[in-house]
């Protein structure tokens, strides 16, 4: 059986990778029991830190639209040249609320 592949940066998750569950409506804006994706922990972490929860329910609720938001098009080019255990020892900026 081959590795599961992140949706968003279309890289293999291997075992043994940290990796998460993303909820494409989030729960607190009513998407408990709904859709999930299975991510990659730092792609999924870069979500969370460009967008906020009303972002992701109103606008950022399909991988599509992730994929076009102008920040994590730009990290998902970077990570896409990484291999695919990579796992990043600082965190991110948070978004500017």
């Amino acid at each position: 059986m081959s590795d599961p592949i992140c949706p968003l940066c279309d890289r293999p998750i291997p075992p043994g990778v940290k990796q998460s569950h993303h909820h494409l409506i989030p729960k607190l804006k009513g998407g408990k029991g709904g859709p999930t994706v299975l991510l990659h922990h730092i792609c999924h972490r870069e979500i969370h830190a460009s967008l906020s929860e009303a972002e992701l329910a109103r606008s950022y609720n399909t991988v599509e639209a992730l994929r076009a938001h102008p920040r994590l098009a730009k990290f998902l080019a970077w990570i896409r040249k990484r291999p695919p255990e990579f796992q990043s020892k600082i965190p991110g900026k948070r978004r500017q609320r």
